[in-house]
């Protein structure tokens, strides 16, 4: 099982997931053809991917879904609000699969659990992914008000994680927004804050969380050390050692394998013992 983040911040989002012969993309914000561009740094053909799951409508989720679909004839999942919103991208040659939060689907050899989420958009999710042959777990939540019980109960016991740390509160206050957007951003249907993702990741670790990405960083007020220390302190002080890293918009991360990430994780703290 294996994942990276192709993307992430205000100028687009997409995540790849991938599980023996089945590899997904959550969201498509970037454009299609760098999407194409950087999956192939990843070493992965943009026509080896099986499907895009759309979490929401807005466009730094969508910017490449109709493009990319109609190249590469990539089927397309979509709730029925979101594919009704996103109707100006989609030209009827595409194939898309409607789904519903709360129930799961399955594309290959990946389960995909969706769920409602609190965003100000027509009806957000979040989801876990989940290798029905390994069984390992992956949240991937990068556009986030506030973690509701049920967020919480979703995203518990992960293997691993992508989690939104949008903005520093007071980068933000300082920020070039007007008031109106500034309120929008640190609302309950907004992002969350480095702050707020700090005490959310605390509240998610558990000993069989291996790693955690950073997303969805805001480019006028946030930086990616500041996110970091933010939430790796915090984490420190809850007792959880493991990988930590903040996706760029501007390039893909790393594709991380998460039994081998675990394996070198085992084997540092093993090497710690007396």
């Amino acid at each position: 099982m294996r994942v990276a983040v192709l993307g992430s911040g205000s100028r687009g989002n997409s995540v790849l997931v991938a599980s023996h012969d089945t590899r997904i993309l959550v969201d498509a914000g970037l454009s299609g053809k760098e999407m194409a561009s950087r999956l192939d740094r990843l070493g992965i053909a943009p026509e080896a991917v099986d499907g895009i799951l759309v979490t929401h409508e807005h466009g730094d989720h969508t910017r490449g879904v109709g493009v990319f679909a109609r190249r590469f004839g990539t089927p397309l999942y979509m709730t029925p609000g979101t594919r009704s919103a996103c109707a100006a991208l989609l030209r009827g040659k595409e194939t898309v699969h409607s789904y519903t939060p709360g129930r799961p689907l399955t594309i290959g050899d990946l389960r995909i659990d969706p769920f409602l989420t609190v965003h100000d958009a027509l009806d957000p999710v979040a989801v876990t992914v989940t290798g029905t042959k390994c069984g390992i777990r992956i949240g991937i939540a990068t556009d986030l008000g506030r973690p509701t019980a049920g967020i919480r109960h979703s995203l518990a016991r992960c293997d691993f994680l992508i989690l939104e740390a949008n903005h520093d509160e007071e980068m933000l206050r300082a920020g070039p927004y007007p008031a109106s957007v500034q309120a929008r951003i640190s609302s309950s249907h907004g992002h969350l804050s480095n702050r707020a993702a700090a005490t959310f990741a605390c509240e998610l670790a558990h000993p069989r969380l291996t790693g955690l990405f950073l997303a969805h960083l805001s480019g006028s007020c946030n930086r990616p050390e500041l996110a970091h220390a933010t939430v790796s302190r915090a984490l420190a002080g809850a007792g959880w050692k493991g990988f930590l890293a903040v996706a760029s918009q501007d390039a893909p991360t790393e594709f991380v394998d998460i039994p081998v990430l675990r394996s070198l994780r085992e084997t540092d703290q093993l090497s710690l013992l007396p």
